[in-house]
């Protein structure tokens, strides 16, 4: 019997199939557990560093949502382009095995991945690119898209995006020429229903669905949390945009455990206290706490370690 699926689309006459959503979360490989619950627990870990006092600046942490780049991880290659955003540390450390890279590049400290200079938002490293400036990275991916489709048939450009994102016209403009040029592009939306302290039902109207279909670009749904699942779902729709050169977008109905940035957390007690019920860690832990609390404690106890080894080290730039 077929398990739980996401609902797919393209504008027009094809339409694929549409199936429910589901709460399930299968046992899943111990490389991918482990990632999950590092990206977990190094969210947390710079939470407790600002509280002591030991990072400057701002950072916005994926807490809630780290199954996502956790799933997508195998689907990407190496020559890929990969661009994030403000909230994407969970997106680097899935894609580079580098935590004291990042840890330093946010700390300031020397061994950064750019030298300190980007801290926790602009981070470049080969072909992965991070901003800060909403909608900024999706017109570049398309750009880098196009030059893909020309020199290197077979790779493609992946675009994180929140759902505030699609408040910016240039999401807009880029899904046009992504769409009229035939490109290699995905969008990851990572839609956890809430921009900054504002709901997104209060300030979007219609849906993400219903605005990739007026541009005719493939959209798909996923509803869940069960890195298995998604990967199963995602890996022929990959396929399928690097072998058709059509655009994807690929909506993730998420959810943000952690507050916007550090403490500015608005929402009522009672909203927090389902969205923690809800919280795919949690749940996993209860479905498979053998294997969870296995990793939960060695992991957490790496993490300590990476932060004060990353804290020991000198200033990138020293006064």
């Amino acid at each position: 019997m077929e398990r739980s699926r996401g609902r797919s689309a393209i504008a027009g006459p094809e339409q694929l199939a549409d199936h429910a959503s589901t709460d399930e979360l299968t046992r899943l490989a111990d490389e991918d557990l482990r990632l999950a619950l590092f990206i977990r627990h190094f969210e947390r870990k710079l939470l407790d560093l600002f509280e002591e006092g030991r990072i400057n600046g701002t950072t916005h942490t994926c807490i809630g949502q780290e199954y996502i780049p956790v799933a997508l991880r195998p689907l990407l290659d190496l020559s890929d382009f990969v661009f994030s955003n403000h909230r994407g540390h969970g997106h680097y450390l899935a894609r580079y095995k580098d935590p004291h890279g990042l840890l330093a590049e946010i700390m300031g400290r020397r061994g950064g991945v750019c030298d300190g200079v980007g801290g926790s938002q602009h981070i470049l490293r080969d072909r992965y690119l991070s901003t800060g400036v909403q909608g900024q990275s999706l017109p570049v991916a398309t750009g880098v898209a196009l030059a893909l489709k020309r020199s290197a048939p077979g790779s493609l450009a992946c675009a994180y995006v929140g759902d505030g994102t699609w408040g910016e016209g240039s999401t807009y403009e880029a899904l046009n020429m992504a769409r009229l040029w035939r490109l290699p592009l995905v969008v990851v939306v990572e839609n956890n229903g809430i921009a900054q302290t504002t709901a997104t039902e209060t300030q979007m109207a219609g849906t993400i669905a219903g605005r990739c279909r007026a541009f005719e670009v493939w959209h798909h749904h996923i509803a869940f949390a069960d890195i298995n699942l998604i990967r199963e779902e995602l890996d022929p729709l990959i396929r399928r945009v690097r072998d058709s050169l059509l655009p994807l977008v690929i909506e993730f109905e998420t959810e943000r455990v952690g507050p916007h940035s550090k403490g500015d957390d608005t929402r009522p007690a009672l909203a927090l206290e389902h969205v923690r019920e809800r919280d795919w860690c949690g749940r996993y832990a209860r479905e498979f706490p053998d294997q969870f609390a296995r990793w939960d404690g060695e992991v957490r106890a790496r993490v300590d370690v990476i932060a004060e080894e990353v804290a020991a080290l000198p200033p990138a730039r020293p006064e």
